[in-house]
This record gives structure tokens, sequence and C-alpha cells, in this order.
């Protein structure tokens, strides 16, 4: 790329979180020198958003402890904070402010995330009558509601509402959890680890009430009465939605993008195949070869690194006129969980198997490596309470998805 060429041209990031950070990086040591814009509805410089949950939910969140320590440095990139992107025209190449002011670009990056999703009929958050957690602020009412150890009613069985009744048992509050599935974190790993999962939990007072829908949530004095589907009701001083996630994705609307979940990209990241126009983080949809050709979301920690660095390359590439790699981008997703002294570590798909075996250990000694298996083929594994075998099994799994034959079921 000629440097001499990108000066007087601006990229517009949108999003200031972990994969808009990255993403900047990745496009000012990547060789532009023009202006580097982004955008981010935050007032807090990017930060860290796992403790949220857990140790910071503790200690109360300190924005610069968890801030990270290196990025906003990079290149020439001005950092708009509590700015938030209401629209993009695509054709036009600018983008809309909520101060209605616009920004022209010459490239593109969607980085805007997720939000946490809200209960329907009923479910209100004034008066803080619900929480929920995504922000520094979140974590900081959260935290605050927490202190006199309160009845917590948890909405919700995934990553984060288990974490977050791990950490409210742990500062002896008295917790239910409620959620429709038959098994906490049910549907990404299976009935038999949610249940080894639910097992700890009950060891540390928290009750379950699974298999039910929430009809509403209503509050008698300072009270929250939680109405389930089933006639039955949970009383609880302090309630917590964690239901799931929205991608932010109403600011592109009109330009012709399938935004159905998220922002559907091809392999090089680039938003609905358009030459300019990027999208990475949890809010990108794309087709990951690893597995096959259906474009997914994924909404793992280490995601928004991997599709950063992609996307800058192929933006830059754009910009310049030149071929990107045609390498297929081929990230294996992973994440992890805290649970009490319990840590959860995947790697894969384990959401696309059809078949799931325990692999190494026990379940019910909440000590086990899990297989998770699609067509006779290892498409995702998990270290329940084993983090000495995390890197042994990430590496055989992902001989087994490079094997053209199907993969034996043994981790050894």
């Amino acid at each position: 790329m000629s440097m001499a060429s990108t000066r007087d041209r601006r990229i517009v990031v949108v999003g200031g979180s972990l994969g808009g950070l990255r993403v900047t990086e990745a496009i000012a040591t990547g060789g532009w020198e023009g202006e580097i814009v982004v955008v981010s509805a935050e007032t807090h410089a990017p930060y860290t958003r796992p403790p949220l949950s857990k140790t910071a939910l503790v200690t109360g969140p300190d924005p610069d402890a968890l801030a990270f320590k290196h990025g906003l440095e990079a290149g020439r990139a001005q950092w708009r904070f509590g700015a938030r992107a209401v629209a993009a025209d695509l054709a036009g190449r600018t983008v809309t402010l909520a101060d209605g002011s616009t920004l022209g670009y010459d490239g593109l990056v969607a980085a805007t995330g997720v939000r946490p999703r809200q209960l329907p009929a009923g479910v209100d958050r004034t008066g803080g009558a619900t929480h929920v957690i995504r922000t520094v602020e979140d974590c900081r009412a959260l935290h605050g509601a927490l202190r006199s150890h309160p009845r917590v009613v948890v909405l919700g069985a995934g990553f984060i509402g288990c974490e977050v009744a791990a950490t409210a048992a742990g500062l002896g509050c008295r917790v239910t959890v409620v959620a429709l599935d038959e098994a906490p974190m049910l549907r990404p790993l299976g009935r038999a680890v949610g249940d080894a999962v639910r097992t700890r939990h009950e060891q540390e007072g928290v009750e379950f009430r699974l298999g039910s829908a929430v009809s509403s949530v209503r509050t008698e004095g300072r009270v929250h009465i939680v109405e389930l589907d089933d006639g039955t009701s949970v009383a609880g001083d302090v309630v917590v939605q964690s239901v799931g996630s929205s991608p932010c994705v109403e600011w592109l609307a009109g330009n012709g993008l399938d935004l159905t979940d998220g922002i559907e990209t091809d392999n090089r990241m680039r938003a609905g195949s358009v030459p300019g126009v990027v999208a990475v983080g949890d809010v990108a949809r794309f087709p990951n070869p690893l597995f096959d050709d259906v474009p997914r979301r994924v909404e793992h920690w280490q995601m928004p690194l991997d599709t950063a660095r992609r996307a800058a390359s192929t933006l830059l590439g754009d910009l310049a006129g030149a071929d990107t790699d045609p390498a297929p981008f081929t990230p294996l997703p992973s994440f992890w969980s805290d649970q009490y002294e319990l840590r959860l570590q995947s790697f894969g798909a384990p959401g696309l198997a059809d078949r799931i075996d325990v692999l190494e250990g026990d379940l019910a000694e909440h000590a086990a490596v899990v297989g998770y298996f699609r067509d006779n083929r290892l498409v995702g594994a998990l270290a329940l309470g084993l983090p000495r075998r995390a890197v042994a099994v990430r590496r055989k799994l992902l001989a087994s998805l490079s094997d053209p034959a199907p993969m034996c079921p043994s981790l050894t």
C-alpha cells in the first residue's frame, strides 16, 4: 500500500469495546497513515468485561483497573467517547451520530457488539427492579444491590447467569435461578454437563426453577415477584436478567445488509461482501470453514481479536485496491467460565454436536474432559475442572478438525 495515498482518507470504527480497540491497533500498525476515528457509545476507555460477573461484582468495578493498558495510543486514532451511531449510509459513505452530526469515511468498521436482551411483557427495570450485566455501570449497580445479602432471582441459566449466581451465593445471598431450559448451559454444552454444573451450584445452596418461562415481574413494596407460566412464583429482593443478547445493528438498517442475527459477512469479514465495509467481534456473523459454510455469530472473548486482524487486513487491502490474504479464515472459538473454584474451558463449536461423550474423568466429580461430535468428527471439547488439560485438549481438537478422516473419540 502506498503510504502517501492514505493520508487524506479516513476510516471510521463504530464501537469502542475490545473489537474496536483491536481493529484500530491492527489498522494503525498495518500501514494506514490516514485518519482513524473511533465512535464509542460508552464514556469509558475500552475495558475487559469478563470480571463484571465475577471478581468486579464482588469488589465493585474500577474502570481504570479494568481498562486495557495498551491500544488507545495506536496511530493517530481519535476516540470519541459518549458518541452513539444512529444511522449509516453505505452508498454515501457517511455515519450519523446521535447529536445529528455526520462523519464521512473511506472505510468503515462495525464493532458495535451486543446488548443484553430484555424479557418481554411485564419485566421492567425502572426503580432498580431488575438488573443486567454488560457495562461498568451495570456491574456497579448490581454490586451495590448485593451488599445487603438479599434474596436474588437470576433469570437465565447461561454462562453469565450461572456466574452471577455463583458470585451472589459466594457473597452470602440466597439465590434462585429461573430458566426455560431443563439444565444450565444446555444449548452450548449439553444436558450432562449442565446437570453437573447444577449439582455444583446446589452444593452452595442455589435453587433452580427450570423448564418454566417468566410471564411477568411485579413489585410489592420492596419485593419483586417473578411470575412463571406454570402458575408459580419466586420472590426476590434483587432480580437479574441474563436471558441472552441482541446484536447492536439498528444503525445499519436500510443498507441492504442481512441483519437478521448480527451483520452477515463473508469469510474475509466484509459486511454483505461490500468492499471497504467490515464487521468484527460479537456483532459479526461469518462462515468458518473449520466447521462448514454457515455464517454464525460467536460471542467468545477471543473472537474480537481474531476477527479484528482479519477485518483490518481485508479493509486495508480494499482501500489500496489490492488483493487480501486468500487463505481461509479459520479461528478456533474458545471461552472459559469460572463458577466457584470450578473452571470450564471450551474449544471449538460444542453447540453443533449430535453426540456428546465423556472422554476422561467423571462429571459427577466435576473433573472431566468432554468431547462433542458431529457426524463422528470431533467439533468441540470441554475441560471441566481440569485446567492443566486445556492446552492438550485444544491441540487435539485442532488436529481433529484439520484431519480429513474422522477422529476416534479420544483426546489422550
